[in-house]
């Protein structure tokens, strides 16, 4: 409330704020004073754990309070305060509203952040939340604020809350079931949040068995909810085919939005909320609903207008106006202190009143539909990420050997997550192993020794989302093994001696790394890894280094001109590299090439500012291309929030706990993961 108060948009609040205030005071809405109130005055007056069956025996209607658990404990305390300080059951019940349109509006700015203003003109001040909840008391704010609770525990990566809190949800009103599998799907599909999905179904459970248990063993409370007439709504709208039987468009229509989220490979958590707003969205639009319904649709058509443009919020706008006229023809408003308004009363009589009240109703279906067709397109459709989900995002990395690929797909591996990655490695389509007499004749290096069009065949395959099996090359016992099968997966990432050498394995990438090195450097490097590592004899590995040099010349370094990004290692003090002063800690500068745009200017700028780091720029007007070489220390955390600043769109791609590293190999993650938004963001032009 304070955060809401002291705010730029302060005025705006206030506004909408005292608009609330004036009709809690002055309005009579009939389900309140009929139903809400008579039932929770009751309810409050004997406390019991069956407050369905104490109304029920009282001789109260069964439509007064459909609801469950989570929808009468809302309004318990209120409603108890009410009984002992003598104040009307009625306002206590507004009072509770507005707390939770409160609540709403508070988690409402947390998920769209940066765009407080945007939700209190959006939220706020909308008339459907103002008319809904205060002129009618309707009490959708309920499952509603409970709804974008469970969307808000879950992008914070608190599953066992958000279970807890769609559950509760459900239980204020069943329509929120709506939501569920949405929920289900979105939590299976994405690899990283899958890792910790039985916490969400824990929350679920226990909330279905503290909410759930007690009100089916309630006859009068299971009553009330199934005779109420709402739920039959949205069979209204059906295809009759004869003979008695029908099609209805509402579960078919959500039938087929399942399926489509079902279908997005990996969905984040903007295409999650867009596909299950949707949902929302035809169900109350193609059914003849209640005027609450439409409380359920604001929360995401807010998500909308963060992400579009000033089209949207007019359309949104003139939803609301639309919504106001067509309610407001066929529901008289009551009063407080006597009288009200009746604007069906001021319409022509007869069918002339029918036709007006249709026109406006059909009006503010036509807007609605247009807004939904412009949510499908600009929330699902032209997502960078919706884009990448259909099929892998390859990156290769070519590179000679002993120039540290299998580190950097590691580091890449760390940042995506291993659940979300499945790797192809050059080394594992060598076409003998280690001892056969072939290797005396030609090198590793050489195209020839490898099997190549295998591996080609391969990472085709993964592409098109194919599994394949694959063999492993034991670096140790230098044989190979048994095949293992493979499914394809979010990234794809090909590493390898001559992963840019074939053109069909280039033409699949989305991004083409080549890792080149100070050659002393490399020397360094190969001698402790082939030695320390894997226990060759020092002199066999300066001999094989040796021979193989004129391959490397002929055969890996020429890749590098395939490459949209091109990585370059080289010592500060080429002297620390001698013999005698090996062990020593080593100070490397990292040199970049690309021909790329990546945001490079941000990126130097954090660099220099966050990171203390010395950074040059070189751009050929010539060649196109832009050089930067990075000197200095810095640590994984820096690294993890200047990755926040340069590239902040692609944290959906990465795993819960992203491993950033230190040095370097730091730095290499976040100049590819730059490189990665700006292809997706390339795709979603093509």
């Amino acid at each position: 409330m304070n955060r809401l108060l002291t705010s730029p948009w302060q005025p705006l609040f206030l506004l909408g704020f005292g608009l609330r205030l004036v009709l809690i005071l002055v309005m009579l809405p009939t389900p309140v004073m009929e139903w809400y109130a008579p039932f929770l005055e009751r309810s409050t007056a004997g406390l019991t754990l069956d407050p369905w069956s104490t109304w029920l025996e009282g001789g109260g209607s069964p439509a007064a309070f459909p609801y469950g658990y989570a929808m009468w404990l809302a309004f318990l305390p209120g409603s108890v305060l009410a009984n002992l300080v003598g104040m009307p059951v009625h306002f206590a019940y507004s009072l509770t509203i507005l707390c939770a349109d409160l609540v709403l509006c508070r988690l409402l700015q947390r998920l769209i952040e940066g765009r407080g203003t945007l939700v209190v003109v959006a939220y706020w001040l909308s008339p459907v939340v103002i008319v809904a909840s205060y002129a009618l008391g309707y009490n959708d704010l309920i499952p509603a604020v409970l709804l974008v609770g469970a969307l808000y525990l879950l992008r914070s990566t608190r599953m066992f809350g958000a279970g807890v809190t769609l559950v509760a949800a459900v239980s204020a009103k069943l329509s929120m079931v709506v939501a569920a599998p949405f929920f289900l799907i979105y939590l299976y599909r994405n690899r990283a949040l899958r890792q910790r999905y039985q916490h969400f179904v824990i929350g679920c459970v226990v909330a279905g068995v503290v909410l759930g248990v007690p009100f089916i063993r309630s006859p009068a409370a299971v009553r009330m909810l199934v005779s109420n007439p709402e739920i039959a709504k949205i069979y209204s709208l059906s295809i009759s085919f004869g003979n008695g039987f029908d099609v209805n468009i509402v579960p078919l229509v959500y039938i087929l939005l399942l399926y489509t989220a079902w279908r997005i490979g990996r969905p984040n958590f903007t295409i999650f909320q867009a596909t299950m707003g949707m949902a929302f969205w035809a169900v109350v639009l193609l059914t003849p609903a209640a005027p609450g319904w439409f409380l359920w649709c604001v929360p995401f058509l807010c998500f909308y207008q963060a992400l579009s443009d000033r089209t949207a919020m007019l359309l949104v706008f003139g939803f609301g106006v639309m919504y106001v006229l067509s309610t407001l023809a066929v529901t008289p408003l009551h009063f407080a202190y006597g009288g009200g308004l009746d604007v069906a009363s001021l319409l022509p009589q007869g069918s002339a009143a029918t036709r007006v009240s249709s026109l406006l109703h059909t009006m503010m279906v036509a807007v609605g539909l247009i807004l939904a067709v412009r949510l499908r397109r600009e929330s699902i459709g032209q997502s960078s990420y919706y884009r990448q989900s259909r099929k892998p995002f390859v990156i290769a990395i070519a590179g000679d050997s002993g120039v540290g690929k299998d580190t950097y797909v590691n580091a890449l591996a760390n940042l995506f997550g291993e659940h979300s990655v499945v790797r192809l490695s050059g080394d594992d389509y060598h076409l003998w192993d280690r001892q056969k007499p072939m290797w005396q004749v030609m090198t590793h290096l050489n195209p020839m020794a490898n099997d190549l069009e295998a591996y080609s065949r391969d990472l085709v395959a993964l592409v098109n989302g194919k599994a394949v099996n694959l063999r492993h090359y034991d670096h140790a016992r230098g044989k190979m093994t048994r095949r293992i099968h493979v499914r394809s997966n979010d990234f794809i990432l090909v590493s390898g001696l001559h992963a840019l050498y074939q053109p069909l394995v280039r033409d699949c990438c989305d991004l083409k790394v080549f890792l080149d090195i100070d050659e002393g450097l490399r020397r360094y490097f190969k001698i402790a890894r082939d030695v320390g590592q894997r226990g060759h004899d020092r002199e066999k590995v300066i001999a094989s280094m040796e021979r193989r040099r004129p391959d490397g010349e002929r055969f890996i370094k020429p890749q590098a001109q395939h490459a949209d990004l091109v990585f370059s290692l080289q010592p500060v003090d080429a002297a620390m590299l001698d013999e005698d002063r090996q062990g020593m800690p080593l100070r490397l500068k990292l040199e970049v090439r690309t021909r790329l745009a990546f945001n490079e200017r941000t990126l130097s700028r954090t660099l220099v500012g966050l990171c203390g780091l010395r950074v040059d720029l070189h751009a050929s007007a010539e060649t196109r291309e832009l050089r930067m070489v990075i000197e200095g220390d810095v640590s994984a955390a820096d690294i993890a929030v200047a990755a926040a600043i340069v590239c902040p769109e692609i944290r959906d791609f990465l795993d819960i706990g992203p491993q950033w590293q230190d040095g370097t190999l730091g730095l290499m993650q976040l100049i590819t993961l730059s490189h990665v938004s700006y292809a997706l963001t390339r795709h979603t032009l093509t």
